[in-house]
């Protein structure tokens, strides 16, 4: 990180947290009533990256809850959007505030949690288990904007802090808000990124289980905005289209077109990218992720999710600070049944937030899964167009490069995409053209 202007910083953070009961019916509009119940010790641990200069600090942390579904800690939330938070001098935390990312799981793809990856150093950890992971990743907040002991942040003053979470973390999140942020209002903001239908239990076992809703939305009677982030995954494949809700003063939905809930930038290629070569934002063709640990029969999705999802952040951050409300999205399309997705001529699904991506598409970009082992219906597929079908659209180079730049320019001046990350894209429509059809 230092070569970016960020260093990156492990905590062991201990206390005593308490789980939730709640005192009435939880409804499907969220608006819970909770109260603390028992209590439990905990030792867990969290990593922060903030800026090297103090200076160029921004005021806000992003905390992140971070992802344990593969049986192990994951930042899909940092992948997404690492470039824009290091490009805007913002902080970031990551949270290990469930069981499994300590303990790990026989469901797990590969033993890479923290007590299997490093025993010596991670054998002091505790974790009570995920009934108590909402008041842990409450304690978070508090250490950060009054910190003890420990001054997580090394000295910078926080003026800001918006949790995030994605997939079974922004389950996890959609409970937090509803049930736990009345109690203590933790956090400034929240980013509840790619959730199914309903949401996570308030408590499981070993305490007496409290099960939510099949359908829950965001309560709207808060005192901090929410973004929820959406891609064509989460929509039929995840189910959330039952709970879909308006956006309101508190609350906007952003359902991303040609985005898939995992794809090749957030699991491969954008761990290398420092934010301003425009190869990233060429489509590429991939059947793996990281390390092997997930192969698929057809290359996985590898659309605009990480150039919108930085729009996303800075809408958010720009809502918390300055009370300006993130603009409002048109939904993706669906059938009369709502069953399936409404497509395009390419292929490409109508509705939703509009990129050059799919308005002037150099493949077919899905977000509905594909058949494989592990997770790969979770990754969505790309098929590339070929060099005759590219002529066919756009009849030569310039045709294609012009028709991108106007595109972006329109996907900034609606608010889904940042200068920074135009210039990138318009800057990829040459390489893209050159490299199907050379």
């Amino acid at each position: 990180m230092a070569d970016l202007g960020y260093r990156s910083r492990e905590f062991f953070l201990s206390g005593t947290a308490t789980a939730f009961v709640n005192l009435e019916e939880l409804g499907s509009d969220g608006r819970w009533s909770a109260e603390p119940a028992e209590t439990a010790d905990y030792r867990t641990r969290v990593v922060v990256v903030r800026p090297e200069n103090d200076a160029e600090f921004s005021g806000t942390v992003f905390v992140e809850w971070l992802n344990v579904t593969s049986g192990f800690d994951i930042a899909p939330s940092w992948n997404a959007g690492r470039t824009g938070l290091l490009r805007d001098g913002h902080a970031w935390v990551g949270v290990s505030a469930q069981f499994v990312g300590i303990e790990g799981s026989d469901r797990g793809i590969v033993p890479f949690h923290l007590k299997a990856i490093n025993p010596p150093r991670y054998e002091s950890l505790l974790h009570p288990g995920d009934s108590f992971s909402y008041d842990m990743f409450s304690q978070v907040a508090q250490a950060l904007r009054n910190p003890l002991d420990v001054d997580l942040l090394e000295g910078l003053s926080p003026q800001r802090l918006i949790a995030m979470g994605e997939s079974q973390s922004a389950s996890r999140l959609t409970t937090y808000i509803n049930a736990v942020h009345p109690l203590y209002n933790a956090f400034d903001g929240y980013l509840v990124h790619s959730r199914g239908d309903g949401s996570s239990a308030l408590a499981q076992d070993p305490q007496t289980p409290i099960p939510t809703p099949e359908v829950v939305t965001i309560r709207t009677d808060l005192n901090a905005p929410v973004l929820n982030f959406q891609t064509e995954t989460d929509i039929l494949f995840l189910g959330f289209v039952s709970d879909r809700q308006d956006d309101s003063d508190t609350f906007r939905l952003w359902e991303v077109t040609g985005t898939a809930h995992a794809d090749t930038y957030t699991t491969l290629i954008g761990f290398d990218d420092r934010g301003d070569d425009p190869q990233f934002a060429v489509v590429v063709e991939e059947n793996a992720v990281a390390e092997g640990l997930v192969t698929c029969p057809v290359p996985l999705n590898n659309g605009p999710h990480p150039w919108v999802f930085n729009a996303a952040l800075d809408a958010l951050n720009t809502w918390v600070r300055d009370g300006v409300a993130p603009p409002q999205a048109e939904r993706l399309a669906l059938n009369d049944t709502q069953d399936a997705f409404v497509l395009d001529d390419n292929g490409n699904v109508l509705g939703g937030i509009r990129t050059p991506y799919v308005d002037v598409p150099a493949a077919r970009l899905s977000g509905e899964g594909q058949a494989g082992g592990s997770f790969c219906f979770l990754f969505g597929t790309t098929e590339l167009f070929d060099a005759a079908t590219m002529a066919m659209l756009y009849v030569d180079k310039q045709g294609y490069v012009d028709a991108v730049a106007e595109s972006t320019d329109d996907a900034v001046a609606a608010g889904f995409l940042l200068p920074p990350d135009a210039e990138r894209i318009k800057a990829a429509a040459a390489l893209q053209w050159d490299a199907l059809a050379p």
